[in-house]
């Protein structure tokens, strides 16, 4: 199997670890509104684990997410196996931290009122993340910039949950909107992985994704651009190791070289900055 299909096949290991081992879950999100967490108010913009732990106790943060942190202690993860050359360990973290990069990206991943279950509005986590990109994800352009390198990861992680916490009151407010001018039904019952299931009205999910106004789309481009950048960046950590005879031909230019080249341009090895 090719390292991008093999990648592709593994992106969802981290969820599918949600329920056999510890801790696992509150990897991937990060209650930003919880008043339990107001103990972070004083510790700056991108505070470090262990100042956490000291103003808000490690049980609290594990209580409310760990998120920025995780795709923090990922990313080392990730430099430490591009620096050992070791093939199974690049591919394994890169999987799990394009993951928590993509969660982060999501806005419902950022709240204690992540599946609208405290303003009644039960489900709307799988509508953003699940439903509309199956309705409408094929007409996203997906195709971003080239990976940039990212200094400070910590700072970068924050700002993005930042982005997307930004999100949420948007997100709450037009499905309410679209809801209560809504004559039809809300729901339909379509054929899911095998079985019918209850599902949002196709119409009414075209309304809602108007009003979110390229939200999903945008957030999505983001997480791509984001992914894609920290993996190149903990190459560069690395040392820009080259990978010729580990990760297969064609990669012994080295990251950046390898993205231009999987888009049909062409780059030499000492372009890498």
């Amino acid at each position: 199997m090719m390292e991008v299909e093999w990648l592709a096949a593994h992106a969802t290991d981290a969820d599918r670890r949600k329920h056999s081992v510890q801790r696992e879950a509150p990897r991937h999100y990060l209650d930003r509104d919880a008043p339990a967490l107001s103990c972070l108010d004083t510790l700056g913009s991108a505070p470090w684990f262990s100042r956490a732990v000291a103003a808000c106790s490690e049980d609290t943060l594990w209580a409310y997410g760990v998120l920025p942190w995780q795709i923090q202690w990922s990313f080392d993860q990730l430099v430490e196996a591009f620096d050992a050359k070791d093939k199974a360990a690049i591919l394994r973290v890169a999987a799990d931290l394009g993951h928590y990069v993509a969660d982060a990206h999501v806005p419902l991943h950022t709240t204690l009122n992540y599946n609208g279950q405290l303003t009644g509005q039960d489900g709307i986590h799988a509508l953003w993340e699940t439903r509309l990109p199956e309705l409408h994800g094929g007409g996203y352009n997906l195709v971003v910039e080239e990976p940039v390198y990212i200094a400070d990861v910590g700072s970068w992680a924050w700002g993005t949950l930042r982005d997307s916490h930004g999100e949420v009151p948007l997100l709450l407010e037009a499905e309410r909107s679209v809801t209560s001018g809504w004559d039809g039904a809300l729901h339909v019952r379509e054929p899911r992985g095998g079985v019918m299931q209850l599902q949002r009205d196709g119409l009414w999910c075209n309304r809602y994704h108007e009003h979110l106004d390229g939200m999903v789309e945008r957030r999505w481009r983001s997480a791509v651009q984001g992914v894609s950048s920290l993996w190149y960046s903990a190459w560069m950590d690395a040392g820009q190791p080259s990978l010729e005879g580990v990760m297969g031909p064609g990669k012994s230019c080295g990251l950046r070289c390898w993205w231009g080249q999987r888009r049909g341009r062409h780059c030499e090895p000492k372009q890498v900055p």
